[in-house]
């Protein structure tokens, strides 16, 4: 559901450390946004650009088209004649090769809110790669042939993961969270049959715009040499024109589905839509979700799930904010036979987390590791690139991150209690079991 497509830079060794990031944020002249954070720590340049592009707005019967035309951006540049000349055509192993030979990285993402691409160079090859990234996002040539090739790979893919129970309950679990809401639209083999070049051709125009374009930039720059790089990769790009509203997240009463499988597990996923990106609940869900089912051996679920009466290896639970609620979820697998057993038991524990919140000592614990594991979210280029394209993205305040660890250690155990209750019903919970007993 939520990362179709995902192929990720490799996180960079240098660290800012636990100082302040000083985050720079300005609009350029066609209305893209940047964020800057400079480095100068190792030569190197990480790179991201976004679009509200996501697969929430995949056409009707469409699903993957948001997928594809990301995934085909780099398949082939079409010629575009300019007054100052002529930029040639591209094809998919020229752009492979430039950027081998200059040892850049180049990675696509696509999820439920928004498509992008990210970039990783030595600096001083930034004036080769910079300009090919950006004729990429602008003028992809989107051939027939490679349309074909990566459909048919594309809905092999879809088969073998159709056999696996972990993607069959996530893809059901999906469809009872999220009913007709765009969030529930997932590929199928006749919804990728029916792309077409043209497909991509206008989700592409309508999507891939300057003025919604989230440029972050981190690494061995000035804030003039920042600025410039950032109008050579939007500069090429169009004005769009203001999307239409998306349907709101509607939360309907709980189901539950029972699918057989001959896995030799049953694979379990409980849960609901929960929580949106600027929830007012978001540092009160983030210490409870920890001690529930979110602070691995620590957590209540692990306890009374795993250790007292072993019916699990691992079980967990997280909240994954997004544009509009996402989902909360609870995951295990279980033997069979004991399929009952453990969802009466997580049931059990999320109802008295619900009845009674969190204890004191479990408050100190998660706050403990949550605020002493913060360095760790900063420590690479990369994830600090992760973090300015989603608070350029979203909309978070530039001192999102300076103010996190504050804004955790002022949660109390009342918080989570509210918070919790604001957000989870256990009327309105669904399960899904693949490997159901039979």
């Amino acid at each position: 559901m939520r990362k179709i497509l995902a192929f990720l830079v490799l996180s960079a060794s240098c660290s800012l450390g636990h100082a302040a990031l000083q985050i720079q944020s300005w609009t350029l002249r066609d209305g893209a946004r940047v964020l800057f954070v400079e480095n100068h720590t190792l030569p190197i340049l990480d790179v991201s650009v976004d679009f509200d592009a996501g697969s929430r707005r995949d056409p009707p019967g469409k699903s993957g088209t948001a997928a594809l035309t990301n995934l085909m951006l780099a398949r082939g540049i079409r010629r575009n004649d300019t007054p100052a000349g002529s930029e040639p055509a591209l094809s998919e192993a020229q752009i492979s090769d430039t950027f081998a030979d200059i040892a850049a990285r180049r990675g696509v993402r696509v999820d439920s809110d928004r498509s992008g691409v990210t970039l990783r160079v030595l600096s001083s090859q930034r004036d080769t790669a910079i300009p090919l990234l950006a004729r990429m996002l602008a003028q992809p040539a989107f051939p027939e042939a490679l349309l074909a090739r990566d459909k048919a790979r594309a809905i092999s893919d879809l088969k073998q993961s159709l056999t696996m129970p972990e993607d069959i309950a996530d893809r059901m679990f999906t469809r009872l969270l999220y009913g007709t809401h765009p969030y529930a639209e997932e590929p199928t083999e006749a919804s990728l049959q029916a792309i077409t070049r043209a497909d991509l051709v206008a989700f592409h125009a309508r999507y891939f715009v300057a003025n919604r374009a989230v440029v972050a930039l981190v690494g061995d720059l000035t804030r003039d040499q920042a600025d410039r790089v950032a109008q050579e990769l939007t500069r090429r790009l169009p004005q769009g024109a203001p999307l239409p509203p998306l349907p709101p997240v509607r939360i309907g009463p709980g189901r539950e589905e029972r699918i057989p499988h001959p896995a030799s597990q049953a694979h379990i996923l409980i849960g609901m839509p929960g929580e949106a990106i600027h929830d007012p609940d978001h540092y009160a869900l983030t210490v409870g979700n920890y001690i529930l089912g979110g602070g691995g051996f620590a957590s209540r679920l692990t306890k009374e799930v795993r250790e007292k009466r072993g019916l699990t290896y691992g079980v967990y639970s997280f909240f994954d904010p997004m544009a509009q609620p996402g989902p909360f979820e609870i995951g295990l697998q279980t033997q069979k036979q004991q399929t009952d057993e453990a969802l009466q038991v997580v049931r059990g524990t999320l109802a008295a987390f619900l009845k009674d919140g969190p204890t004191e000592a479990e408050m100190q614990a998660a706050k403990d590791n949550l605020i002493g594991s913060f360095a760790l979210r900063t420590d690479s280029n990369r994830k600090i690139l992760e973090y300015l394209a989603a608070i350029g993205f979203y909309g978070l305040p530039l001192d999102y991150l300076d103010k996190w660890p504050d804004r955790i250690r002022r949660v109390t155990a009342a918080d989570v209690k509210a918070a919790f209750n604001r957000k989870i019903r256990l009327d309105r919970l669904s399960t899904v079991v693949v490997g159901a007993p039979g």
